[in-house]
């Protein structure tokens, strides 16, 4: 039986400025907020109230001060709440303190996205980095919360100094933070073992990126027939997937659906996904997907090539996927325009980047997409070559038959002959065997 959804007030907060509300950063406050409404609902919260509060700074004890805690109580208990969750982040001073007035349970930002990462995840890795970062998250809130646990007090076997609850839980979790880390250190490893041998052979790596819901894993579905989870809710994917992709010049190349970005994505789960996000790093070309129909687009695209700065990949060739091209009137429908409108506020830096506009869901523009993929990425021309090796040497022709076209194929005893349409760095990688 599927539980009932929690019924949850959301707080936004926009701060004054000397002038008062700046409009800019009003609209930026709202459009938060209605990003908190499509994450509480991946999370499976029902909307009950939404509250924008202006402040000229944030309140030291509850953030909002005590006349809008006031009016939150009162909410909760008429509309009979179950969680207030706000769009900042929280001390947690600051949350003991609302949890204590308001008498419900009180979560931030950071804490909603945990928790929706924390039921997407499926693979051990991916569960490793949600653990990693919901420990890193409690550490600093169990503050407060020793006294009444303490071992100190009186009776037999509780004198003397002893050790509080609170030292021990923090002990233990950071133990447990130690091993997790470790253990992501082997992801890490791995991986970067995995590309090594995807680099020993002629392939390279698209990886897909973009704002969480520009509709990714619809398109990577589109390209490979992966049968990857696409679903409008928020962080529908979280572990990432490879998949091998025929391009129109017969090139084949691996495809790599990568968690979505989203403003505000806490340093906990940056650190925690890191070996994930490696594999934008190690990426031939990044297919930065973008919703086209969202009326935010432009700080979508901003805010996603910001992260890309950050972790290291804005050197990485891209190519702008103009998605849900079928969501746009005809004449709204140009990708020359809509490349401007947003790249406008972006700089020079980004005004070469080529851009195509495609619908995942229908098909439109993917013929299109897939060959300007070929003439972005470096180019591997296709060779004509005759192979000679070791009968025994099942690991090259295992090369040739699934890098390139065999023709003809002659045995001479303990040697074999074949004779092969091969993509020229293979081609140069057997020769330096021989």
């Amino acid at each position: 039986m599927k539980p009932a959804s929690e019924q949850a007030i959301l707080v936004g907060l926009e701060w004054k400025t000397r002038g008062g509300p700046h409009r800019g950063s009003v609209l930026a406050a709202e459009e938060s907020l209605d990003e908190l409404v499509e994450l509480s609902a991946s999370a499976g919260a029902r909307i009950v109230d939404r509250v924008l509060q202006s402040r000229p700074a944030p309140e030291a004890a509850t953030l909002i001060g005590q006349g809008k805690v006031d009016e939150l109580a009162r909410a909760v208990q008429s509309l009979a709440a179950d969680v207030v969750i706000f769009d900042q982040d929280l001390s947690p001073t600051q949350q003991r303190n609302l949890e204590k007035a308001l008498d419900t349970k009180v979560i931030d930002r950071t804490q909603l996205i945990l928790d929706i990462f924390a039921s997407r995840a499926r693979t051990r890795e991916g569960r490793l980095q949600v653990e990693l970062a919901q420990l890193n998250y409690l550490l600093p809130r169990l503050a407060g919360r020793g006294v009444e646990m303490s071992r100190l007090g009186g009776g037999i076997g509780t004198r003397g100094p002893g050790e509080t609850q609170l030292e021990t839980d923090r002990r233990r979790i950071a133990k447990r933070i130690k091993k997790l880390g470790d253990e992501l250190e082997g992801v890490r490893a791995g991986r970067a073992l995995h590309r090594r041998r995807r680099n020993a052979v002629p392939l390279a790596t698209l990886a897909l990126a973009g704002y969480t819901n520009a509709g990714k894993s619809t398109l990577f579905n589109r390209l490979t027939e992966a049968g990857v989870l696409a679903d409008a809710k928020m962080f529908a994917t979280l572990d990432p997937t490879v998949r091998p992709l025929i391009l129109p010049s017969r090139r084949r190349v691996l495809l790599s659906d990568t968690v979505g970005f989203i403003r505000n994505l806490p340093t906990t789960l940056v650190k925690a996904f890191r070996a994930t996000l490696e594999e934008v790093n190690e990426a031939a070309l990044v297919l930065h997907v973008v919703d086209i129909s969202s009326p935010v687009a432009a700080e979508h695209t901003a805010h996603v090539f910001q992260v890309l700065a950050e972790i290291g990949a804005a050197g990485v060739p891209q190519i702008l996927v103009l998605n849900k091209l079928d969501r746009l009137d005809p004449e709204s429908r140009d990708p020359e325009s809509q490349q401007r409108r947003l790249l406008g506020g972006i700089g020079a830096n980004h005004a070469q980047v080529r851009a195509v506009a495609i619908s995942a869901l229908t098909g439109a523009g993917i013929d299109r997409l897939l060959a300007i993929i070929d003439e972005v990425l470096p180019l591997d021309p296709i060779v004509r070559a005759t192979v000679e090796l070791d009968a025994g040497d099942g690991a090259t022709l295992a090369l040739l038959h699934q890098f390139g076209r065999v023709r003809a194929t002659r045995y001479d005893g303990h040697r074999v002959v074949v004779e092969a349409e091969i993509p020229e760095s293979l081609e140069r990688r057997l020769a330096k065997r021989a």
